[in-house]
């Protein structure tokens, strides 16, 4: 019987000493040196794992200990402790702004799990300066140097901006003149027969220059055939001219004897003898070859007959498209010019004042609305706290950053006011915590537990500080403030949020106003700020 009792307090005794080992064989401690330290300095973070040989283990890498930063990663260290291994790696860590601030859980990976350290809270504290030891100078005097002449850059822009309007200015005249000058061009017989008068009273023929005298007549002659009748007589040789009128005339397009026609050939052919052979005909022949000329321009004033009915329906609704398209340019050369304008007054003012007054004050800015709107001042729980907000806070289930709070069994009554969420611009909360008469609440143990708050919302990369804060009427308490990521549920984007917490004991009482905005939002900062100065318990003795 005895046997059999030694028997069960053997196996008893084994199994817990299995399960024991069981239970630490994978055990994860992280630990420092100390817990305070002055600007500057570093303190050692060290993370230990017990873990079974053959088990794979990987620590943190990188800057993953904020909001300290990590100075230096140490080989890791291993110990064999049968049947255990024990790997431990250490880090150098600083912060060179003082505060008390939380290292948040490290995570390493084992085998293909993962297991995380608690967090650890650190203060790192001012380095306090002897000025019984450190000696004092006086401020030294400033030294007047002239300032170097230069040119404000609202300048260079303003007159650019001057110089492209003096632009489209010039370009609108420019166009305007073009188009008058077109209304006011010599109908091409008239200009012709000019051409043919200017001519007569040239001294070509008395200086015998036949040459330039037949360069000039049939230069006339055929531009005037290329304005009239739309032949490109300019570009032609005299060969492909003559061919192109006899092929307009067969088809009935020029109303034309073909004794002209043979009477023009004769004289492009004496000017091309006279320009490339210098064979220059009598004074005479030129005389009458320039009668023939002008005998030719007034038949083909009328050689053109008159459009059909489908030429000139055809014809309009040419010149209906034609319109249609200089409408369309005129259209889009006002558009152009407008939006050049636009925007070298945009980049101007951009120049001159700043991207974010242009932003905020043509493409407006939600935080700079509720600034300069007209705010709520009210009474929110008990004892009552005055705030003043840009909207009325609403009762609202609590808030989670107390629920450790609510579930204390001591707890009276809860109150929570909020407006906006924590993924909006502006997220302002306003809680409120009554206990029972006898209860003993220890304001700095409920700030402990605001960072682990955080982490339940789905905050990230959390950077916390604190600071006594004292309001309007001077009641004291502790401000907790920083900055985190958090994931916008809808994009899957991460935001940049800063917070400010103020708690207070008043009363025996726990009070807290959570204040939470976009970061590097100066409106939401002074929204912030100006919420905090007009804090104010309203106490039966006040």
């Amino acid at each position: 019987m005895r046997l059999n009792r030694l028997t069960y307090r053997l196996i008893f005794t084994a199994t817990l000493l299995v399960c024991s080992f069981v239970t630490n064989a994978q055990e994860v401690v992280a630990e420092i040196d100390r817990d305070t330290i002055k600007i500057g300095e570093q303190i050692k973070y060290k993370i230990t794992a017990k873990v079974q040989p053959e088990d794979v283990i990987i620590f943190p890498e990188g800057q993953t200990f904020t909001p300290l930063e990590m100075v230096e990663a140490y080989k890791i260290d291993t110990t064999q402790l049968e049947p255990l291994k024990i790997l431990s790696k250490t880090y150098a860590l600083t912060q060179f702004d003082s505060g008390s601030y939380t290292i948040g859980k490290q995570t390493l990976k084992l085998n293909d799990s993962f297991i995380e350290t608690d967090s650890i809270k650190v203060r790192v504290n001012d380095v306090v300066v002897d000025t019984t030891k450190q000696k004092l100078y006086p401020i030294k005097t400033y030294i007047d140097f002239e300032k170097p002449f230069e040119i404000q850059s609202w300048i260079w822009w303003t007159l650019l901006a001057i110089a492209v309007v003096l632009g489209i200015i010039f370009l609108i005249f420019k166009f305007k003149k073009k188009k008058d000058e077109k209304k006011k061009r010599i109908p091409p017989y008239q200009r012709a027969i000019q051409s043919l008068q200017e001519l007569d009273n040239s001294k070509l023929i008395d200086d015998r220059n036949l040459k330039e005298y037949y360069s000039q007549l049939t230069e006339i002659s055929r531009r005037y055939l290329e304005e009239k009748v739309e032949i490109r007589a300019l570009e032609y040789t005299s060969n492909e001219l003559v061919d192109e009128l006899q092929h307009r005339r067969q088809n009935q397009k020029l109303n034309i004897s073909q004794d002209l026609i043979d009477d023009f050939k004769k004289v492009l052919q004496r000017a091309d003898l006279a320009k490339f052979a210098k064979s220059a005909p009598d004074v005479l022949t030129a005389k009458s070859d320039r009668k023939n000329v002008e005998t030719f321009t007034n038949s083909m004033q009328t050689a053109i007959p008159e459009p059909t009915d489908e030429e000139k329906k055809r014809d309009e609704a040419y010149q209906a498209i034609l319109k249609k398209r200089r409408q369309r340019r005129k259209i889009a050369f006002a558009i152009l010019a407008v939006l050049a304008i636009v925007t070298i007054s945009t980049v101007a003012l951009v120049a001159t004042k700043g991207y974010d007054y242009v932003k905020d004050a043509y493409f407006g800015n939600a935080s700079k609305e509720l600034l300069e709107q007209d705010w709520i001042t009210s009474t929110y729980g008990y004892p009552p706290v005055e705030i003043s907000t840009p909207e009325v806070l609403v009762r609202t289930p609590i808030d989670s950053l107390n629920q450790n709070i609510k579930q204390n069994d001591m707890v009276l009554n809860t109150e929570t006011f909020a407006d906006g969420s924590l993924f909006s611009n502006l997220y302002v909360v306003l809680s409120t915590v009554e206990f029972k008469k006898e209860t003993e609440f220890d304001l700095n143990k409920a700030i402990d537990g605001i960072y682990k708050n955080l982490e339940q919302k789905g905050a990230i990369n959390i950077l916390s500080k604190d600071e006594e804060i004292e309001t309007l009427d001077g009641t004291k308490g502790i401000k907790v403030f920083g900055s985190f990521k958090i994931k916008n549920p809808i994009t899957g984007n991460e935001i940049d949020k800063s917070y400010q917490i103020l708690n207070f004991g008043v009363g025996g009482n726990y009070q807290q106003i959570t204040i939470v905005h976009n970061e590097n939002d100066r409106f939401a900062d002074e929204i912030a700020n100006r919420i905090i100065n007009t804090v104010e318990f309203k106490l039966e003795n006040n």
